[in-house]
């Protein structure tokens, strides 16, 4: 009996240890699945496709990694990887949309266009309308016009005809039939097919390429007017110089694949997940890599979504000859910017001033990097360069002055600052953030208080719902010598803006104005938890310690309202 306790033992070490390495491997695959869960939940796709090839490393049949690796991999714009994965998922009898995109865009890439008109007829669907549309475009690259037109025209009859018939006019343009495709984008009076700027564009080049310059011009005058993207205004300018127009929106029935994806992104924009608009719209600048306005709504959403380095990717892929490549830099370098690197930012505006130096955007886009850095005077100085290079300031123009304007007030120039800010105002009256901004400044300096309530009341009324308008129509009617009436919009601001630390201090001095002195100090204490600016603390704890109205007289100010108590 005793000569068996050690074998025993030796087996139950054996059986640990044979135990032990499976366990580690489990914790390591819980940690790397939590993580890459969490990394894509919060959009960082590229730690997310990180963690999950950690977690198919260790487990090589975990379908959900898969999946949500084929989704991050697309999401960051790696097709080759996303295609990759889906193959495993094919293999492990999975699927995902991610999977689906990459196993068309496989086939397409290849010219294999009866493929890819079987993987969306079996199993391979995407979206209908998207089903629809590749299909038609498929068949046009195989050569069968007439199946290509029969499925947008199917797609048509299904309830979906404008975006069919826009695809169908595009289709009838590529081959040269411009007539036909004039016909279908006019589309009667009352419904043109022009749900896009995009359209629009497509549309004029289709009359210019008919040799109906004049037309084309009218049409994009009347649709884009002086807010013309740069495109627009070089396409105007060779039409009005009676340049021939080539249709140059498609080239190959793959861009027509391409344009069904973006097309199909925008109108969904509002209703799907911005993940799922991301990847359609990474399908469209795959399939076609020079698709400008794919990859500046690619550039867009990541923006939106904080993933500000993928986003001065796609800015950057605009290429220098495309007439919104200033356009596309000037977004990179925001995304720079809020990426964290000023630096960069800097340099690649000073770059883009080096080429583009007649363009204001590109001063203005300084200006306001530099302004968010508080950089006042240097904000300053570029918006001069800006506003220097508009020859005749109209209504568009009002941002720039109201926001050289606010780096004057910051910088302690209040009459420049005055002075913008009026004619900001003066090309484009009543608007509420520089009513707002204006007559708060005014109200903090104790001048034309009146004025400043008119403006104030006038913002309030186009936006009721903002907390700092609410809160500087409480303020202007407290300095007024009208506390009670102040009290419900101060009340008010405080609810929309519960944290802000100017709110609740204001709020606090409508309290004491009224008598209600316990839930001032209460409001001030509160003022204090959200951090203040170092003055304004120490301001509140002065109030704190010996009351606003000796405060205020320590500060030699005689208020409205307590002249209108004292009945002087």
């Amino acid at each position: 009996m005793t000569a068996s306790r050690p074998r025993l033992t030796i087996c139950a070490a054996l059986l640990i240890s044979a135990l032990a390495a499976p366990a580690a491997a489990q914790d390591g695959l819980t940690g790397a699945y939590l993580s890459a869960k969490t990394a894509f939940s919060e959009r960082d796709y590229i730690a997310a496709a990180e963690y999950y090839e950690e977690v198919l490393d260790l487990d090589e049949q975990a379908p959900r990694a898969m999946e949500n690796a084929a989704a991050a991999h697309l999401a960051m714009g790696d097709m080759d990887a996303t295609i990759a994965m889906a193959e495993r998922l094919a293999q492990a009898d999975r699927d995902s949309s991610a999977a689906r995109m990459a196993r068309l865009v496989e086939r397409l890439d290849a010219e294999d266009y009866d493929a890819a008109i079987d993987l969306l007829e079996g199993d391979g669907g995407i979206l209908p309308v998207i089903d629809g549309l590749v299909s038609g475009w498929a068949h046009l690259g195989a050569g069968r016009t007439d199946a290509a037109h029969a499925a947008f025209e199917q797609l048509s009859e299904r309830g979906l005809g404008q975006i069919a018939d826009y695809h169908a006019a595009l289709a009838h343009a590529l081959e040269g039939d411009f007539e036909a495709a004039d016909a279908l984008m006019s589309g009667g009076d009352d419904d043109p097919l022009h749900f896009t700027p995009r359209a629009i564009i497509a549309h004029a080049k289709v009359l210019g390429a008919r040799d109906r310059g004049e037309e084309a011009i009218e049409l994009l005058d009347r649709n884009f007017g002086a807010d013309a993207p740069p495109e627009v205004g070089a396409l105007t300018a060779r039409l009005d110089a009676g340049e021939p127009i080539s249709f140059d929106m498609l080239e190959h029935p793959i861009d027509g694949a391409a344009e069904a994806f973006f097309d199909v992104a925008t109108a969904l924009e509002r209703e799907l997940e911005p993940q799922e608009v991301l990847l359609y719209m990474r399908v469209a600048e795959y399939l076609r890599p020079d698709h400008a306005d794919a990859l500046m709504a690619t550039a867009q959403l990541l923006s939106g979504i904080d993933r500000h380095d993928l986003a001065a990717e796609a800015f950057a892929r605009v290429t220098s000859d495309h007439p919104s490549y200033h356009i596309a830099e000037i977004g990179r370098a925001e995304a720079l910017h809020r990426g964290g690197d000023l630096d960069a930012a800097l340099e690649l505006l000073d770059e883009l001033a080096e080429t583009h130096d007649e363009i204001s955007a590109v001063h203005e886009a300084r200006g306001d990097i530099l302004r968010r850095e508080e950089r006042w005077d240097d904000a300053s100085a570029a918006y001069d360069r800006a506003i220097d290079r508009i020859a005749s300031p109209d209504r568009r123009h009002w941002v720039v002055f109201y926001t050289r304007a606010i780096t004057h007030e910051r910088g302690d120039r209040w009459d420049a600052a005055e002075a913008d800010f009026r004619k900001a105002l003066e090309l484009e009256p009543d608007q509420p953030d520089v009513l707002n901004y204006l007559g708060y400044s005014l109200v903090e300096k104790g001048r034309d208080l009146e004025e400043a309530r008119a403006m104030i009341e006038t913002a309030h009324e186009a936006r009721p719902d903002s907390g700092y308008i609410t809160d500087s129509l409480g303020w202007v009617l407290f300095k007024l010598g009208e506390p009670e009436e102040a009290l419900p919009y101060m009340e008010r601001a405080a609810e929309l803006m519960p944290d802000d630390p100017i709110v609740n201090d204001h709020l606090g001095d409508v309290y004491w104005a009224v008598g209600r002195e316990r839930e001032a100090e209460f409001q001030w204490r509160r003022a204090l938890s959200f951090d203040p600016e170092p003055d304004e603390a120490e301001r509140i704890r002065r109030k704190l310690d010996i009351g606003l109205d000796m405060v205020l007289d320590e500060e030699g100010e005689s208020p409205a309202w307590r002249e209108a108590d004292s009945g002087g």
